[in-house]
């Protein structure tokens, strides 16, 4: 079998571009910020992609364990060679910006598919130096840690705890006679475990350790420890450390383990920006404890950018496949139809699309407020870093959640085909999947924003301390649910919808609370008793917000042509009808059974609506063929080609005959019965 040329595009495709109502180019510049960022991004994108530097002689999925972690260490360390010291890099982008776009989910998935090796020393170890280091520290440190002269990953999570930080088991007690701390690992459960890098990478870690100093612990701090020799890479003495061994995915981002045995650091490795401690021991508290919440709101900003990112790849493969895929037939005798003209087909991926801006204008609207909070004046800072916090934590949650899933329907909507590793979709699944757990596993996410919630609003009932913009509705009377059925089932309808869900579970929750308490149980069981109430009120106060910032979002924007405005406007009314037809609505009285009835027949019409640009909206996310790396979501299409080709290069098929059947089937046919 001759393969097709390669300048050949399937007809189906074609004809799906033909009629598309918008301009793909306004929505790849929404998504980029700007249409110089488009321009920097395929400047980047080019340089890069037509390096044979970055290039897999084997595909990474025949390599063994071993190999695959040194192909991905040399591209890794080829990239940062690059932005660090090629001049063609830094002109197209400056370093920073190089740096975000190899790292992330974009062009950095493209270059190493396995995960990257360096990746935590750029995204958590640095940014925990810039916002934890006092300035003499960040003199000192900063400089090294950017040129890569020493790499570092950031080490929290032990084997027997992760998110709950306060239960960290790790020791570093302050001895004053040397001016040093005193690292340790004093049980199994306190050995660091899943940083990036660890294993068999980084040099130095951002060790977070509990705080022992004047017969005192003053709980979890952070400590710059050096690992390995900086000239032979072994590890220092009172070190272990090692890879934890194969994970779900991203294998080659050698997660690590750390047990520490009475290792001793200067002081001022002890990063000092906000607690210190002085010569003698003396513990200096910070001035507030919510300024610690900044680097945690960057961190899981940029997971729900990831996870976006994803769920945009995902979708693009899944809908070119639906638009190439011709099964069975509607109408008996008009021969097979395109698996996208499937009303259930549509049902999987649209949503899918939504979901991408939904994600992209909540966590672009939370960046952009916590950008603009962090310069402003620290008074402000210290009042609404709090209600940032809550909302990265319930963004995070809930993008990583609604992308991880997302991803996996896509899998689904590809059928058979999608659980090849060509087609790329079990690795972007497995990918997405794991921002569910790391840098705080979902549900305690939604714990932590449930517990605001419940303060505020308990609070309010008394208080006149003014919320934050995204809870104000917590203290303002209860909208009317004999409102008109007209005015409850406008988008911005909707979205007092879910806030009137959120006041009714939290009333719910608080009653019950109180009532356990009064019959004479612990306030906290009691509040555990309560958390699943909790986490629903959490999840409608999120979905709420993320309806409520696509609705404002799309309502703002300027410049755009009218077809963009309206394909923009569908999805948006898309995004809030899919999870309208959740029973909090209709349990809490905004929604009625004439309501659903009527809206799933508008959602129905809205499927039809948008089917005819779905091609044209996963084109205008931009995303190279060697990013998407899929046999059933390339630009053109030839996705029976791509698979027989990918298939010829297994190593398998590289002989007739394996070596395994004379050593082991050829017996086992010969042998007497």
């Amino acid at each position: 079998m001759k393969p097709a040329a390669e300048n050949v595009c399937n007809p189906d495709l074609l004809k799906e571009r033909a009629h598309c109502r918008f301009i793909p180019e306004e929505i790849t510049h929404f998504l980029d910020n700007g249409s110089e960022n488009t321009k920097l991004r395929h400047k980047l994108e080019e340089y890069f992609l037509n390096n044979p530097l970055f290039d897999d002689d084997i595909p990474p999925d025949y390599l063994s364990h071993s190999e695959r972690y040194s192909n991905e260490l040399r591209k890794s360390c080829a990239m940062v060679q690059c932005f660090l010291n090629d001049p063609t890099v830094q002109n197209i982008a400056g370093q920073m910006e190089g740096v975000r776009m190899l790292m992330g989910n974009g062009l950095g998935s493209a270059i190493t598919k396995d995960g990257n090796p360096l990746a935590l020393h750029y995204v958590m170890f640095l940014p925990a130096l810039i916002s934890q280091a006092s300035q003499e520290q960040m003199a000192y440190w900063i400089g090294r840690a950017w040129a890569g002269q020493i790499i570092g990953t950031y080490a929290q999570t032990e084997l027997g705890h992760g998110s709950f930080l306060r239960g960290l088991e790790t020791t570093a007690t302050y001895d004053p006679d040397s001016e040093e701390f005193v690292l340790h690992s004093p049980t199994i459960t306190s050995i660091k475990w899943w940083p990036g890098g660890l294993g068999k990478t980084a040099n130095h870690a951002v060790v977070m350790a509990q705080l022992y100093t004047e017969g005192k612990c003053w709980g979890p701090h952070a400590f710059i420890v050096q690992l390995r020799d900086l000239d032979t890479h072994a590890s220092l003495p009172g070190i272990s450390v090692g890879e934890i061994g194969p994970r779900l995915g991203t294998n080659s981002q050698d997660n690590g383990f750390l047990r520490l045995h009475h290792v001793r650091i200067p002081r001022l490795h002890m990063l000092m920006q906000h607690a210190q401690v002085t010569k003698s021991g003396e513990y200096v508290q910070p001035a507030s404890s919510k300024l610690t919440y900044g680097t945690m709101v960057f961190v899981r900003v940029a997971i729900c950018f990831d996870a976006g990112r994803q769920l945009q790849r995902a979708v693009t493969i899944a809908t070119r496949y639906s638009a190439v895929r011709r099964q069975s037939e509607l109408v008996p005798g008009e021969g097979e139809v395109q698996v996208l003209d499937y009303q259930t087909q549509q049902h999987k991926l649209l949503p899918q699309l939504a979901t991408v801006f939904a994600v992209t204008f909540s966590a672009r609207r939370l960046w952009e407020t916590y950008n603009s909070v962090t310069h402003g004046p620290k008074e402000a800072q210290l009042a609404l870093l709090p209600e940032l916090h809550v909302l990265s934590c319930g963004l995070k949650a809930a993008c990583a959640s609604d992308c991880s899933l997302g991803c996996d329907v896509c899998r689904l909507a590809c059928g058979g085909h999608g659980y090849l590793a060509s087609s790329n979709l079990p690795r972007i699944v497995t990918a997405t999947t794991a921002t569910q757990t790391y840098e705080g596993e979902n549900t305690v996410m939604w714990l932590q924003v449930a517990r605001y919630l419940l303060k505020v609003y308990s609070d309010g009932l008394e208080s006149g301390e003014e919320a934050g913009p995204s809870v104000q509705f917590l203290r303002e009377p209860r909208p009317d649910l004999t409102a008109p059925s007209h005015a409850r089932l406008t988008n911005y309808g909707l979205v007092m919808g879910w806030r009137v869900a959120v006041v009714a579970l939290l009333q719910e929750a608080q009653q019950e609370l109180q009532r356990r308490v009064a019959a004479g149980q612990q306030p906290d069981r009691a509040r555990d008793a309560c958390s699943l109430t909790l986490v629903d009120a959490a999840q409608c106060y999120i979905r709420g917000h993320m309806c409520c910032q696509f609705v404002a979002g799309v309502d703002e924007l300027q410049g755009l042509s009218a077809g963009t405005t309206l394909v923009l406007q569908q999805l948006c009314r898309l995004y809030l009808l899919y999870h309208a037809s959740s029973s909090h609505l209709l349990r809490h009285g905004w929604l009625s059974g004439a309501d659903v009835s009527q809206l799933e027949a508008e959602y129905r019409a809205l499927l039809t609506e948008l089917r005819q640009d779905a091609v044209a909206l996963v084109d205008s996310f931009d995303i190279h063929d060697r990013i998407l790396n899929s046999t059933l979501g390339a630009a053109d299409g030839r996705v029976y080609d791509r698979l027989y080709e990918e298939a010829l290069k297994s190593p398998l098929n590289q002989q007739d005959v394996p070596d395994a059947f004379n050593k082991y089937l050829r017996p086992l046919l010969k042998s007497s019965l």
